[in-house]
């Protein structure tokens, strides 16, 4: 019978063997702190209690002790996979005194490969990361995770290809979209895989990227899904070509960009002095500038998934680069070529975002013609796995999209 071994991110794990590789080459790790590692991995349906690890690889050492040693333990494993105390995105612990290991998994038994939270198929697991040229010359990464109909989802800040699917962040959105459809996304420019020298970044050049990536992929007609700023370029993208989106799905978007939106000298004094706080946060690496700017994006999040989120912004793009991002989607501004949108479209914004103002979403709505809006109980600018709308959200997209 052949080894279990599990994938996360760079990482692989092969649990009857104890050995644990990165991208191929092995890492050495503490035979104890390993064998954490296996454990929280192979029970990572749960938390596992403190109690039940010392019982499981303490072996001889007394609880108190035990508890100093576990503490190291779990230390080295964290540092073994990139994690951290600060910035938990794979192993979290859970309070009173328990772990979980949180990272989207795909388990290989040797005949066959289920991903955690599906035991049905593999396809969601099944991933080819590519590359095409921009109009400019600028080289895009994209990657087709799954199988079926297509669903496009636009680039939007902060995302890394080869990262994100053990990102708790980001974890749930693959499980959502890859449900009997292939999800196709990219990297934007500057960040990720993509190409980090920038040669323009403008909406025209963003729409351009789109473009050549539905094109790499072959795709005529489909739907199209954006978040955040992404929803700004789906936008103009369905605007400037109604022949080749089927259907247009928005989440926690915006028409205009906070500094063009702002309509007073107080507004724009707010969106400069937003603006600031992220500069200052980006460049000297504070905390508390860096939590203030993530709690825009996941307002009922922990202070420590915060932190994560800052510690994540670091891997995806330099700190000039994600300046420059700021600044540019400050200033979008498309509520002059919504109305040309044409396709069905859904909108779906919580009503208490605290990045995007949801009198965005109404504006988008009014401005496109064919567009229905769901708002939902919530604060948090991008739905996390445990935010009561994120299912919610789900359910009204497998209609919509069923509807095509």
């Amino acid at each position: 019978m052949g080894s279990t071994v599990y994938r996360f991110g760079q990482y692989t794990l092969d649990a009857d063997r104890r050995r644990l590789s990165r991208d191929g080459q092995r890492v050495e790790v503490d035979s104890r702190a390993l064998e954490l590692l296996c454990h929280l991995v192979e029970c990572r349906d749960r938390v596992v209690p403190e109690e039940e690890l010392l019982d499981k690889i303490g072996h001889g050492h007394g609880y108190e002790s035990g508890k100093d040693a576990l503490a190291d333990w779990l230390r080295t494993a964290r540092l073994a996979i990139g994690d951290g105390e600060r910035h938990q995105w794979l192993i979290h612990t859970v309070q009173p005194r328990g772990y979980r290991f949180v990272a989207r998994v795909a388990a290989d038994s040797g005949t066959r490969a289920v991903a955690s939270g599906d035991t049905s198929t593999a396809d969601a697991d099944h991933e080819v990361i590519r590359f095409c040229r921009s109009a400019d010359g600028t080289r895009i990464a994209y990657a087709l995770t799954g199988k079926g109909r297509p669903l496009v989802k636009t680039a939007n800040w902060l995302t890394r290809l080869d990262l994100d699917r053990s990102m708790p962040m980001w974890a749930h959105w693959f499980d959502g979209l890859t449900r009997g459809r292939q999800l196709v996304r990219y990297d934007e420019r500057g960040c990720g895989l993509s190409e980090w020298t920038l040669r323009s970044f403008t909406l025209d050049d963003l729409v351009a990227d789109l473009d050549c990536v539905a094109d790499a992929v072959g795709l005529d007609r489909f739907p199209l899904l954006g978040v955040s700023q992404g929803a700004a370029v789906a936008v103009a993208y369905a605007a400037r070509y109604p022949e080749r989106v089927s259907r247009l799905v928005l989440v926690s978007a915006f028409s205009r960009g906070q500094m063009a939106r702002a309509g007073s000298d107080t507004e724009r004094a707010a969106a400069e002095v937003d603006l600031k706080v992220a500069r200052a946060g980006w460049r000297s690496q504070d905390s508390s500038f860096l939590r203030y700017f993530a709690s825009q994006f996941l307002a009922d999040a922990t202070p420590a998934e915060w932190d994560a989120f800052a510690a994540y912004q670091r891997q995806t793009t330099s700190p000039d680069n994600g300046l420059r991002f700021l600044e540019e989607f400050g200033r979008i501004d498309v509520s002059g070529t919504a109305h040309r949108v044409i396709c069905p479209t859904l909108i779906v914004h919580a009503r208490d975002d605290a990045r995007v103002p949801v009198a965005q979403a109404l504006e988008l709505a009014t401005l496109i013609p064919d567009s229905r809006l769901i708002l939902l109980e919530g604060r948090n600018h991008l739905f996390a796995a445990d935010d009561p709308a994120w299912p919610t959200f789900l359910s009204h997209l497998e209609v919509f999209l069923a509807e095509e």
